[in-house]
């Protein structure tokens, strides 16, 4: 009996030893190499779904290419493409702005351009403009950009961002052209248009006591969530925290008003820490987790766009955001990244956490491409936070 075991333990121990791979552990970010894979398999999925991005959307309604939900796919995209910078990516970019004629959504409507020209969902596309624009100076691409934020310069009036998700569609534009034409008077601008959201609008939509924004003057007290909260709406923080981001990477540290956005985004992301759920994600209601109490990815998403970059900039401290940020990114990653790239977990278009319900891990949203793009900006921040290549 002895020697049948000891032949039994030889034979077992000339079977070659097969490695089992290590699966990143919540506490550790992946690798660069493994960020950026799952960044390109989600917007992989996206480009072969939606192959002409010419093409206009279908939901409900036909809508040019142009609205807001591609504008912010596209401000992703070029985020992913400043980390990989793909011909394929560039190109499906460029036939997108070349066929708009690098036009804000609705300007060729004479009849109602005043109106339409002064919606920021129709100018987030903008963004993009601009962003090609520095890749390939041409006049043109910028032509139409320059005439139409010269128009929301000269107007007195600033109460155009009645509601905080047009602060993340227009303000960038804004901080965008200041810096690539040099003409401050668009940065000058935007702060007018911000302070009067943040302050004035119906009383001021930034609650400074709890460090997070009411979605529009619907939302502002005495309106409360049915466990008599706020109603602090989780993407439409997200849009705030991704504005705050994206205008401190254009304008300098000197600018006038720098210091006030960089003191609202530290604000904002210490008011977050505090209802990061258990699994790492965002609730859509910020303040009453049973109110619509699924994961939710897009606001997820932007809010560790923000941690990421702050932490990045020294405007937050490692030792407390990082492992709310690895916690968030390994989350979206396990949860809500299907095989072939589709995202769930994506509230679709709305304004409150009732919005757009349920969000399901293979439920797809009624525009496919908002929360793909804040899934690619949040992406790019945290690939520049991870220390290990391979």
């Amino acid at each position: 009996m002895k020697k049948i075991l000891l032949l039994g333990l030889a034979a077992l121990m000339a079977l070659p030893v097969v490695a089992k791979k290590k699966a990143p552990l919540a506490t550790e970010l992946p690798t660069r190499q493994e960020i950026l894979k799952t960044m390109e398999l989600t917007n992989d999925w996206f480009m072969k779904k939606y192959a002409d991005p010419t093409e206009p959307t279908n939901v409900n309604k036909i809508r040019s290419s142009n609205l807001w939900t591609r504008g912010v796919y596209y401000e992703g995209l070029m985020a992913l493409y400043s980390i990989s910078p793909k011909d394929e990516y560039y190109d499906y970019t460029y036939r997108w702005c070349d066929f708009h004629q690098w036009k804000a959504r609705g300007l060729n409507n004479t009849a109602k351009q005043g109106n339409l020209a002064r919606d920021a969902d129709n100018y987030c596309c903008e963004q993009t403009y601009i962003d090609m624009y520095r890749l390939e100076p041409k006049p043109e691409k910028l032509k139409n950009v320059i005439a139409h934020c010269n128009m929301l310069v000269n107007i007195p009036d600033c109460s155009d961002w009645w509601w905080i998700d047009a602060i993340q569609m227009g303000m960038p534009v804004l901080a965008k052209l200041g810096k690539t034409t040099g003409d401050t008077r668009y940065w000058e601008k935007m702060w007018l248009m911000y302070e009067y959201t943040r302050n004035r609008q119906d009383g001021g939509l930034w609650n400074a006591e709890d460090g997070l924004w009411w979605r529009d003057h619907n939302f502002n007290p005495p309106y409360k969530e049915p466990n008599g909260e706020d109603c602090y709406w989780g993407r439409g923080n997200g849009w705030v925290v991704a504005a705050l981001v994206r205008v401190m990477d254009e304008i300098p540290e000197t600018e006038a008003h720098y210091n006030d956005y960089k003191a609202d985004l530290i604000a904002m992301c210490e008011a977050l820490v505090k209802v990061q759920r258990e699994d790492g994600f965002w609730n859509c209601s910020l303040h009453d987790p049973n109110n619509f109490g699924e994961k939710e990815t897009s606001g997820t998403a932007l809010f560790i766009y923000g941690m990421a970059w702050g932490v990045r900039k020294g405007y937050l401290p490692a030792d407390k955001y990082m492992p709310v940020i690895t916690k968030a990114w390994n989350a979206m990653v396990k949860y809500a990244v299907h095989p072939d790239g589709f995202l769930g977990y994506i509230q679709g278009t709305g304004k409150e956490p009732k919005d757009s319900q349920p969000t399901l891990y293979d439920k797809a949203p009624d525009f496919e491409d908002f929360g793909l793009g804040c899934f690619l900006l949040c992406g790019s921040e945290v690939y520049k936070l991870s220390t290990t290549e391979k």
